[in-house]
């Protein structure tokens, strides 16, 4: 059961973000890039499904050189192989070209199983892993929070309001994962050290035939960070809540336009 994980690289949570002089990226000063979190579900079942029947985990990335950081951190946690398509510079959220590049570097290759975070987080999306599947010409589920794999089929289930979807289909397939799924497992030291020996393929973009910044489904004009938040406003209650109550309905009224 061969599976192959799309996974991207994304500045950390914690990270404070800038924006760049060109007003259209972020100012990457500083910033650490981890593996997206969704994306953590995904090879997490990679790996739970080829450990449970055998097979092989390929990580596959789209980015920047600094992306192959993201790959040595899912070799380290028991992928097999990683193919870095080095580019990206020109597709800040632009989810079909991604979706091209990726359907390019997999097309011809043999997998069971293709596994994306439902979303990459910061452009959050959701729309790679659906046009991946797509243009592969593969059945594909998003948003899994359960999966069941057979043997050539799979049940998946998925949250919607009120219950738990379940979806069957036929293998080759494509999933997005989504929390809930399963936890994650760290990567050990003996892991991160072999990662560091281990080969990643590399791909030029400009060698699949496909041009970054031509025919773009989505253009970045600019970025802004939100507006600073306003301090809050206590109201005391406890001598007088009457007089409480009536300060509070009119600032929701008069102010805040909530009522």
């Amino acid at each position: 059961m061969n599976c192959i994980v799309c996974v991207t690289s994304v500045p950390d949570t914690a990270s404070v973000i800038k924006i760049g002089t060109d007003g259209k990226n972020i100012d990457e000063t500083g910033i650490k890039w981890i593996v997206s979190p969704f994306d953590e579900y995904a090879l997490e079942e990679a790996l739970q499904i080829t450990e449970a029947k055998g097979g092989e985990v390929t990580a596959v990335t789209y980015g920047p050189a600094r992306a192959e950081a993201a790959l040595r951190d899912c070799l380290a946690r028991g992928a097999h192989k990683a193919v870095h398509v080095i580019g990206g510079e020109a597709t800040l959220g632009d989810s079909f070209t991604i979706a091209k590049v990726l359907a390019k570097v997999l097309a011809g290759r043999e997998y069971d199983c293709v596994l994306c975070g439902n979303k990459g987080v910061g452009t959050d999306c959701s729309q790679v892993g659906p046009m991946l599947g797509e243009l592969l010409g593969i059945p594909h589920v998003a948003n899994v929070t359960k999966l069941d794999v057979g043997d050539g089929s799979f049940t998946a289930g998925r949250e919607v309001e009120g219950g738990l979807e379940q979806v069957e289909s036929s293998l080759p397939a494509l999933l997005t994962c989504q929390k809930g799924l399963n936890e994650p497992r760290y990567a050990a030291l003996k892991g991160i050290m072999a990662a560091k020996r281990k080969p990643v393929d590399k791909i030029e973009v400009a060698s699949l035939g496909i041009d970054e910044a031509a025919d773009s489904f989505y253009t970045v004009r600019s970025l802004e960070l939100p507006p600073p938040k306003s301090g809050g406003t206590i109201i005391q209650g406890e001598d007088n809540p009457a007089a409480a109550a009536a300060q509070l309905v009119k600032a929701l009224r008069d102010e805040a336009k909530a009522i």
